[in-house]
């Protein structure tokens, strides 16, 4: 599939005899859809644009009330009922020039000794869960930062909901919430994992042949392009999707006087690949739908899709096709390099993990990989009972966790681990989980973009 084109909509899974079919969901009707049940009074419904533009704390938490509401009483091809695409379009076009704004490597200094900073890894569209973490750990504050490692939407049924949620803590708290971004914030991934399939039907106008459904998607690309790869909490603390990344050789080459030419000396092979800079990192370009695998823009990849290894030393992650694999000798000069005490980094969830001999499982939503001279690293997973949609009778249980730092020097986590919101409500898969592989694995790297 090309990344710079629409893409053909994948089959959705057989459906059970006690849900309602896809096309029972998306029948065409001249009329707009009925709500099954009216609202509750206190809530201001359907979403619109604050007048004056400016978004309050009381619209951010109808908004999540209403979300919460919406995906227990009504269908998902109500969703344009909920929220119409004219305030989408404004909430992700606030957001957007704002994220777009940001650096690759957010630096996140202004923490008071009256502050703690929330750290929260994957979420996969798990709504009800993401609204739990809201409440548990404390909203977003003048004295409460958080930091999301990505991963927001896919696999999970309420990705959009969840997506638009922290875009909206985000426009009304820009210095105090930030929203990485992760390997499934990517026009491959939404394709495959569902997302892609969770808009068109939200959005589902069939007698413009899906124009508005099309319209929302590629705004959220637009959107995905602009979120950060990663952040440093107080100058100690790094933290990323997937992880470290390689540095890129550059080499100045014999021009003719007025050029500009460079040329890039790529590290192919493994005992040539070297940890990047935050100086590289910055300089990265991540406004790419999909990041390359292969080319000269190789460390947005790199962020996004790498793992740690007990085995020492740097190489190509050749499970994933795309990103590295690092050990902990990795951490350590990553680490010592740059003054930084703790690594947090996201990617990995139960199912994952279970491949991964060596590495601890994501059971409690976390787990601490490399303790070393110059601090640790630690896999950060906030989805609990994941992945929602799973083919097999026994599933995994897992809980969810999120990280506390504290002041003064905000480098040592406090978890807080928890179980999956019970009443989640019964929805269908937007892709066909059966099939689907567990871990990203195997992807089909021609695929995704590969221009520099």
């Amino acid at each position: 599939m090309s990344c710079n084109g629409d893409t053909e909509i994948p089959p959705l899974p057989p459906q059970s005899e006690s849900q309602p079919s896809q096309d029972q969901q998306q029948s065409s009707s001249p009329e707009p859809p009925v709500l099954a049940t009216s609202p509750p009074p206190e809530l201001e419904f359907p979403i619109e644009w604050p007048p004056d533009g400016n978004l309050s704390l009381e619209w951010v938490q109808n908004l999540m009330s209403v979300f919460d509401w919406s995906s227990r009483n009504l269908t998902p091809t109500q969703f344009q009922e909920v929220l119409p695409v004219k305030v989408f379009d404004t909430l992700v076009l606030t957001a957007s020039k704002i994220l777009h704004k940001e650096p690759n490597c957010v630096m996140i200094d202004d923490c008071g000794p009256d502050s703690t900073v929330v750290v929260v890894g994957d979420v996969h569209g798990q709504l009800h869960d993401v609204l739990f973490l809201l409440k548990d750990a404390g909203y977003p504050s003048e004295n409460r930062i958080f930091v999301f490692n990505g991963d927001y939407v896919d696999r999970g049924a309420w990705g959009l909901e969840t997506f638009l949620v922290l875009l909206a803590w985000k426009v009304l708290m820009p210095t105090r919430v930030y929203l990485l971004r992760g390997n499934h914030e990517s026009k491959y991934c939404t394709s495959v994992y569902g997302f892609e399939n969770e808009v068109l039907v939200k959005y589902r106008d069939e007698h413009a042949k899906d124009r508005v459904g099309k319209h929302v998607y590629r705004k959220c690309l637009g959107c995905f392009e602009g979120l950060p790869l990663a952040s440093i909490i107080n100058g100690s603390v790094y933290t990323a999707h997937g992880g470290l990344f390689r540095s890129i050789a550059v080499t100045p080459v014999k021009r003719a006087k007025g050029k500009k030419n460079r040329r890039i000396v790529m590290n192919s092979e493994t005992s040539s690949l070297v940890l990047g800079s935050l100086e590289e990192l910055s300089k990265a370009r991540r406004s790419v739908l999909d990041p390359p695998w292969e080319g000269l823009n190789l460390i947005p990849g790199d962020v996004l899709w790498s793992d740690p290894s007990m085995k020492p030393g740097l190489a190509p992650n050749k499970v994933r096709g795309i990103g590295l694999i690092w050990g902990p000798d990795c951490t350590d000069d990553f680490l010592k390099k740059f003054q930084l005490k703790l690594i947090i980094r996201s990617h990995e969830g139960p199912d994952a993990r279970e491949k991964r001999p060596g590495l601890g499982s994501m059971d409690q939503g976390y787990t601490i990989d490399h303790v070393v001279e110059s601090g640790k690293l630690i896999t950060l997973f906030s989805a609990p009972d994941y992945p929602q949609f799973q083919g097999t009778e026994e599933r995994y249980r897992n809980k969810g966790a999120y990280i506390v730092l504290e002041p003064p020097n905000f480098d040592h986590p406090v978890f807080h681990s928890f179980e999956a919101i019970t009443s989640r409500p019964q929805v269908k898969a937007y892709y066909d989980y059966e099939e689907a592989i567990d871990s990203d694995e195997e992807l089909d790297m021609a695929s995704m973009a590969t221009s520099p």
